[in-house]
């Protein structure tokens, strides 16, 4: 009976009845697989809905459940619903990426009580525009989202658009995991080293024999702070590799004589994970009677800083002040918009290089439209601090610019502030000139008709290095009143890899002598030779070679009066011991209210917003906030092809897809009628005939 059952199975199975039900269980299989296996193929330019590398790495290094408290709305309006689905899809690539440590929880809040719950997390409703019966309306709606971790809470509130989506939520994931623990996830360990030649004790140098004591207490202090996830170590170098250690972390080296033999040590405090270090400030200072151990006041806090900084938690930006730059608290005329740009993750801390040292742990330094020049003692501390992998953001103009109050005219005064020594030094010259450009911002005037504002050069995608993370899918960045950049010198060093980020159209050309910028008074030169392309932007990565032969003191000491005249030490860096970088724009006015708008998604504030992250080890982070604003745009704008390729656009489509469905259809009559006069010739149907 079984083997008849088995038969007539096999005998169903076989059959063409038994199709429908095979098809049916193998759909419900595959949906079933699909459900815990499935693949996603993202087909656009930036990769705008597949979940970035850095968003991936920053989940995988949650150690302890994270949750995110999705509290939106149901039944949005366009275009808010894409919005909703958006946030959906994206927070089940950040689960999936993850470790299992992160989940995420829906709130419908329709419910009271879920209204009630996300006023406990600090959580307000937004009002957005919704169009019904042919009205327009706002109504209110909940678009926020809520991340608890350990003890913290961190909210991202009115998530009205998907731009920039990703970005927010990684660095507000990046966060509050820095909060907790800046070395969560830190897959190098912390290797803090004291370097002390025990055979400079017999020099007397005051704290020099209490020196170990004090590290080690301030190393326990912080070491505790990060969940004592730090080592420890005290190195007694050989004087054989005195010279060797200062030249790989630049710490300072002495010499003596003692007797008729001459000596070398060395003294330093080294933070390293992995092939990144920090160099604490822990030198022997000359004082005028005695010499003593300098940086030993304060040592817990600047281990702190210098830890965070090596694992890129800081979010300090030291800003030079004091010689005419751009006011980061002015608004009106100052540089307040760029800082009100990225202070949503970073701060700018205003420092006086005339009677301040460059904070330790700052990882980037910002000059921005300095006009008076800088003494030696500050180019040096610059120049160290590039040296030691500091990174430089300048933002330098050509002229300083002043107008009479009386006339109107305009005076144009060639600044020089002495950085221009210092990045000759590097490779760079900057020239004291204007950059103009055919392609720039215009204005239509009814009494004029188009004006051309020529020293506001317009870039477009074609213009904008669309290779590098920092520039990446951003295009039409204006420019306004540019110098000229000349890295040919950088270019040839191979130990600096130069990068141009933005540049103007082969239609530009150089004004230095009889500036005039009305756009009244201007015009494109007659002479088409002399128009070629400028860089505008230029990123040079590596290392450098300092500017100065010699350490330059800051203060002046009598040596007379030193208690140890055989004694002398050196801190001078003369070679990077560290690769830096230097990120130079020839005019400061991109960071002024004249092109910058506080809370600007333009892209010129897109570009600044990158290039801070950049300089401060958050590059990863860059294409984020670009995803899916790259420009696939039309590069001919006028002419016969223009107007082609509008027309095409408006109706080309709409035809092809006609022509191709009169295709289709007619090839398949053809084929319906081969098949009936194949098998039935004489069928007098419509469709034989």
């Amino acid at each position: 009976m079984t083997e008849k059952n088995n038969a007539s199975f096999i005998s169903w199975i076989r059959s063409p009845s038994s199709d429908i039900w095979l098809f049916v269980v193998f759909v419900v299989l595959l949906n079933l697989v699909a459900s815990r296996a499935f693949l996603r193929l993202d087909l656009t330019g930036p990769k705008s809905y597949s979940l970035s590398n850095a968003s991936k790495e920053v989940v995988k290094t949650i150690e302890e459940p994270l949750s995110v408290k999705v509290f939106f709305s149901e039944n949005l309006p366009a275009p808010y619903s894409s919005v909703y689905q958006y946030v959906k899809d994206i927070l089940g690539e950040y689960k999936s990426s993850s470790n299992g440590n992160f989940s995420y929880e829906y709130y419908s809040m329709d419910d009271p009580e879920d209204e009630s719950n996300a006023r406990k997390y600090g959580i307000a409703p937004v009002q957005i525009q919704e169009v019904a019966n042919n009205e327009v309306g706002f109504k209110s709606a909940y678009m926020s989202l809520a991340f608890t971790y350990a003890d913290q809470i961190e909210r991202l509130e009115n998530i009205t658009t998907t731009s920039g989506l990703e970005y927010k939520i990684t660095s507000t994931i990046a966060k509050i995991l820095s909060n907790t623990n800046a070395l969560a996830g830190l897959s190098d360990s912390v290797t803090v080293t004291l370097y002390r030649s025990s055979s400079m004790s017999k020099l007397g140098i005051n704290g020099f024999d209490r020196m170990e004591e004090i590290v080690r207490k301030a190393f326990d202090t912080v070491n505790g702070k990060f969940r004592n996830r730090m080592s420890f170590a005290v190195v007694d170098p050989e004087e054989s590799s005195v010279q060797s250690l200062t030249e790989r972390y630049g710490i300072q080296s002495l010499r003596w004589k003692d007797s008729s033999e001459t000596h070398t040590g060395a003294i330093g405090l080294v933070v390293e994970a992995g092939e990144s270090f920090r160099t604490v400030p822990l030198t022997v200072a000359n004082a005028i009677f005695e010499y003593v151990v300098s940086g030993l006041d304060g040592l817990e806090d600047t281990l702190t800083k210098s830890v965070e900084s090596l694992v890129s938690k800081t979010t300090k930006i030291a800003y030079v002040t004091n010689h005419g730059e751009l006011g980061i608290q002015d608004s009106q005329n100052g540089a307040g918009n760029f800082a009100s740009l990225v202070d949503d993750n970073y701060s700018f801390e205003e420092i006086d290089l005339s009677s301040a040292d460059i904070p330790v742990g700052t990882q980037s330094l910002v000059i921005n439209g300095p006009k008076t020049a800088f003494t030696e003692e500050e180019l040096y501390k610059v120049d160290q601090f590039l040296l030691r992998g500091g990174n430089l953001m300048l933002f330098l103009d050509p002229f300083n610019m002043q107008q009479d109050p009386y006339t109107g005219q305009a005076s144009y005064t060639p600044i020089d502030t002495g950085l221009e020594r210092l990045l000759a030094a590097y490779g760079v010259k900057t020239g004291k000139e204007y950059v103009m450009d055919e392609e720039c911002y215009y204005q239509n005037d009814r009494q004029y008709g188009r004006l051309q504002f020529y020293y506001a050069p317009m870039l477009s995608d074609q213009n904008v290095n669309q290779k590098h993370e920092l520039s990446k899918n951003l295009g039409y960045l204006i420019f306004l009143m540019p110098g000229s950049i000349d890295t040919e010198e950088a270019s040839k060093n191979a130990d600096t890899a130069v990068t141009v980020l933005a540049h103007t159209s082969p239609k530009s050309w150089i004004m230095k002598d009889n500036i005039m910028l009305s756009p009244l008074m201007n015009s494109a030169p007659s002479d088409k030779s002399t128009e070629s392309v400028h860089d505008l932007a230029v990123l040079v990565e590596g290392s450098f070679k300092s500017a100065f032969d010699t350490a330059v003191a800051t203060k002046q000491v009598a040596e007379e009066n030193s208690a140890m005249q055989d004694v002398s030490t050196d801190s001078h860096i003369a070679k990077s011991v560290q690769k830096g970088k230097i990120f130079l724009v020839p005019t400061s006015y991109i960071t002024s209210p004249q092109i910058l708008q506080a809370d600007s998604d333009e892209p010129i504030a897109l570009f600044l917003k990158n290039a801070v992250d950049y300089m401060n080890g958050n590059g990863d982070l860059c294409a984020m906030r670009t995803k899916g604003l790259s420009l696939n745009t039309l590069h001919v704008t006028s002419g016969p092809l223009a107007n082609i390729a509008k027309y095409f656009n408006i109706v080309g489509l709409a035809v092809i897809v006609v022509i191709v469905g009169l295709l289709v259809w007619g090839s398949r009559s053809k084929h319906r009628k081969e098949i009936l006069l194949r098998y039935d010739a004489n069928d007098v149907r419509e469709g034989a005939k």
